[in-house]
């Protein structure tokens, strides 16, 4: 399994110093937090950045994220815009796949509704992202108010999307949030997880979680091991990378932080079972 760390877990370094701080701890994939990246390459070029990931040996492996992509009405240009750029981006410093994010139920929508909105939607941002060799990766939130807050919701929109570079991210704090089902995961294809984020959640009930009370993994309540478990089942082996969005963890060094990860990180996932890149 290749382990990578999330720009979000170190939200106030640069993406510099996520970069460095990725390489210090041994990581050896970094998914760039959009923001960083923006301000970057404001004084950077795309060559500049690539080159920066080579000379510390780490690399990019998603552009992280295209936010609210459904139901914007006249704004869907923009959206696009938006794909076409980070696509472009992407091709440019060697990433693969950038992360998309499904927007608020808006009133009165049904299932329905939503499953032809978001299967239109990536269709029409696939075409965009395919033209520069980039997948798309649908990210499920388990707030309440998200139209897919469960994996099962987010693999359903998938599959009947059936597009070549269109898959999921299954992110464990969203799938214990959410209330998604150990189960539902049995059900995905293990090729269409195109990204897994580890992390855990403090003893809280499910509707009062936010992004704030997420741990590092091990230090919290989500049955991680069991997740992991039925990923082994069904033969996923593919990205890991550690996102974790706590205020309280911007104070730490970054690369303190990021050392403190992997090592967690790495302990859990050989306790069950899986090979660590």
């Amino acid at each position: 399994m290749l382990l990578g760390f999330n720009g979000a877990t170190t939200m106030k370094a640069t993406l510099e110093g996520d970069i460095a701080a990725a390489s210090s701890a041994g990581f050896k994939a970094l998914e760039i937090w959009a923001g960083k990246m923006n301000h970057y390459l404001q004084s950077h070029t795309p060559d500049d950045l690539r080159a920066l990931f080579a000379a510390n040996g780490i690399q990019p492996v998603s552009i992280n994220s295209i936010e609210h992509i459904t139901f914007k009405g006249d704004g869907f240009q923009e959206i696009r815009e938006q794909c076409r750029r980070y696509s472009q981006i992407a091709e440019a410093i060697g990433c693969d796949k950038i992360v998309v994010v499904p927007s608020p139920t808006p009133p009165g929508a049904t299932w329905d509704d939503i499953k032809r909105e978001s299967i239109r939607v990536l269709g029409d941002l696939a075409q965009i992202a395919a033209a520069h060799n980039v997948k798309l990766a649908y990210e499920f939130l388990g707030q309440a108010d998200c139209s897919v807050s469960t994996l099962a919701q987010c693999w359903e929109i998938v599959r009947e999307a059936n597009l070549p570079n269109v898959g999921l991210v299954l992110d464990t704090f969203h799938f214990y949030a959410g209330g998604s089902t150990l189960d539902s995961i049995l059900q995905v294809a293990p090729d269409k997880i195109y990204i897994f984020h580890i992390n855990d959640a403090e003893d809280k009930p499910r509707a009062a979680l936010t992004d704030a009370h997420r741990l590092l993994p091990g230090e919290g309540v989500i049955p991680l091991l069991d997740i992991l478990n039925n990923l082994r089942i069904i033969g996923f082996d593919g990205l890991c990378s550690i996102e974790l969005f706590r205020p309280a963890y911007w104070k730490r060094p970054a690369h303190e932080l990021a050392a403190d990860a992997r090592a967690k990180t790495v302990a859990l996932l050989t306790r069950a079972g899986f090979r660590v890149q």
